[in-house]
């Protein structure tokens, strides 16, 4: 009776794999130094895949269903064996299963800024992230390729492959595109199209689909970021000569408040335009009020010097701190000083 029980263990008669988790995509189904039953039993359940290897060749393939292994459902592996008719012996196989589950969410960015060539700024350094879905649709292409004889392949070993293929083609795509990065920070879809057509074939070739994939955000370091700010500012304030003016009139409240702060102003006027009466003159239009329609027009008086016109608001505002000047009357005798610059 034992000797029964020892010869009937050596034979396998149901082959099946029931996933223990979500993270492993391929196992090898344990035979040890069995050998498959003639008639036995394969069941392959849904988002499943089940492969017969034959001296390291790859047989059959099975997908979702229940089989009775005979000659007619296991033709290529009965071709390798060189069965001309049934076989009533057991035999030999190595067996593997695949999960063709959709992977999901699947995260995926740049560890490091890429270099690419911008058409505005240059050379620029990049940072992009977002997520992707992927499942198996070819399980010989797959263990040929990325499984092999592995007892467990996970999810794990598979994706650090899989996220260093898509970082490896964005420089490639951003710069095939032609699209700035401004543009293209605001046209995420696109890019991510464009990416995932150029990554289709690649992961075809690991017996992969790419269901989707997803730019999530396009960015500059910080220290890139700080600079294009910078430039939108300038832009948004109507170009370099407003920007200028703009920081000159904010610079004089703050100058009036330090001892010698005017005189200093005073002195530097020359420098930005290449002369301190046309920096002197941006002020004067930046701060002037429009004269009433109704108004005469004023007869031309001959331009002061800009120190002049310094030493003059310093003492209208000491007198202002006194309050011997309100600050409206100082204003507009600020604003009469600086008219006569233009």
């Amino acid at each position: 009776m034992a000797l029964m029980d020892f010869i009937k263990k050596q034979f396998i008669d149901i082959i099946q794999w029931t996933e223990e988790d979500g993270e492993t995509f391929a196992m090898r189904f344990p035979m040890a130094d069995f050998e498959i039953q003639y008639g036995a039993s394969l069941t392959v359940r849904e988002s499943q895949m089940a492969v017969f290897v034959n001296e390291g060749k790859v047989a059959d393939v099975f997908g979702p269903g229940m089989y009775k292994l005979t000659t007619q459902t296991l033709p290529v592996l009965t071709y390798l064996k060189n069965w001309d008719k049934l076989f009533e012996s057991p035999f030999k196989s190595d067996v593997y299963f695949f999960s063709t589950r959709q992977r999901i969410d699947r995260k995926w960015g740049t560890p490091n800024p890429v270099t690419v060539r911008d058409k505005d700024f240059g050379m620029v350094r990049l940072r992009a992230f977002g997520i992707y879905s992927y499942h198996l649709v070819d399980a010989k292409t797959f263990h040929t390729s990325l499984s092999g004889t592995v007892e467990r392949y996970t999810t794990e070993e598979l994706e650090g492959q899989l996220r260093n293929t898509i970082v490896g083609h964005i420089s490639d795509i951003f710069g095939e595109s032609g699209v700035p990065f401004i543009d293209m920070a605001g046209n995420q879809n696109e890019f991510g199209a464009a990416l995932k057509a150029k990554l289709d074939p690649l992961f075809a070739g690991y017996g992969l689909a790419l269901d989707t994939l997803n730019v999530q955000n396009i960015s500059l370091p910080e220290e890139l970021q700080a600079m294009l700010d910078k430039r939108i500012g300038v832009n948004m304030m109507g170009g370099m000569q407003a920007y200028t003016q703009f920081q000159t009139a904010e610079a004089i409240p703050l100058a009036a408040q330090n001892e010698g702060g005017l005189a200093g102003l005073g002195a530097g006027v020359g420098v930005g335009f290449g002369m301190g009466q046309q920096i002197a003159g941006a002020m004067g239009q930046a701060l002037t009020p429009q004269a009433p329609a109704s108004a005469a027009a004023p007869a031309a008086a001959a331009p002061v010097s800009p120190d002049d016109v310094v030493a003059t608001l310093e003492k209208l505002h000491g007198l202002k701190e006194k309050g011997i000047l309100s600050a409206e009357e100082f204003e507009a005798k600020k604003a009469e000083l600086l008219k006569k610059l233009v």
